[in-house]
């Protein structure tokens, strides 16, 4: 097995020899932050409930109560959580220039916190709300805050209609802006590094393989395995808090 501090050195100096090193991130860089995942056996939120009962579009439209009554206790988690060492060290290489741009599957909004600039946020963010029936678009802010103190489904002032978080549900397709801006960043990657993410979310999880179809490394930070980790450059199945500082400490050392 390849030594721990072999695989940070690598990782380091692809990194330091790349002209466009980008990022992509998934839930379980935001987990030591208190944010559950989805799919860890025994904690993953999907061992909890049918996703398409709770957190698809067309359960929402027909029971929006069911879902924020699941999502009550995971809203007062993102509200509460901050950004840990693996969203600062991302934030730190980008700063210096050696990561362009970071695509995140996740919906928290750590990365900004964090201070990095250049997020694409594929599968929306809790930001806003948006009437599912007019389309009017609202602050998110005092409808979580709403939520959080227990009050009925968020309605529209002009409709009437249930307001969603503009978060992506199963069944709905991802913004087309930033996904659009992602598949650009993975055309033009020489390295990818990929932390917390299991790859298994489509179009998101193609983008590694298209990368690696035109001569880009991989990097893969992940407790478990992925689809791609027998064609990366790099695997370490190791706590993301402790890797990514270790990572960016040698990477801006000189």
């Amino acid at each position: 097995m390849t030594d721990f501090y072999e695989q940070i050195e690598t990782a380091s100096q692809l990194l330091k020899k790349a002209s466009h090193a980008i990022a992509l991130t998934g839930a379980g860089i935001s987990t030591p932050s208190g944010i559950p995942d989805f799919r860890s056996p025994g904690s993953g939120l999907w061992n909890q409930v049918n996703p398409m009962e709770v957190a698809s579009i067309i359960a929402f439209r027909q029971h929006p109560e069911e879902f924020y009554n699941w999502v009550r206790p995971l809203s007062q988690k993102i509200l509460n959580a901050k950004p840990n060492p693996a969203h600062y060290a991302l934030a730190q290489l980008e700063a210096a220039g050696r990561l362009k741009t970071i695509i995140t599957q996740n919906i928290d909004g750590l990365h900004q916190a964090a201070m990095s600039k250049h997020v694409l946020e594929v599968h929306g963010h809790t930001r806003s709300a948006t009437c599912v029936r007019c389309y009017k678009s609202f602050d998110a802010t005092p409808i979580m805050h709403a939520l959080m103190n227990g009050d009925a489904v968020p309605t529209c002032d002009v409709c009437g209609g249930p307001l969603k978080p503009d978060v992506i549900l199963f069944g709905e397709q991802l913004p087309v802006e930033p996904l659009f801006q992602a598949r650009h960043a993975a055309a033009k990657a020489d390295v990818i590094l990929v932390v917390g993410s299991s790859l298994e979310v489509a179009p998101i999880s193609e983008l590694p393989h298209d990368a690696l179809a035109h001569g880009a490394k991989l990097i893969i930070v992940n407790f478990q395995p992925t689809y791609l980790d027998d064609k990366a450059a790099v695997v370490i199945h190791q706590e993301v808090t402790k890797v990514l500082p270790e990572i960016a400490r040698l990477v801006l050392a000189d």
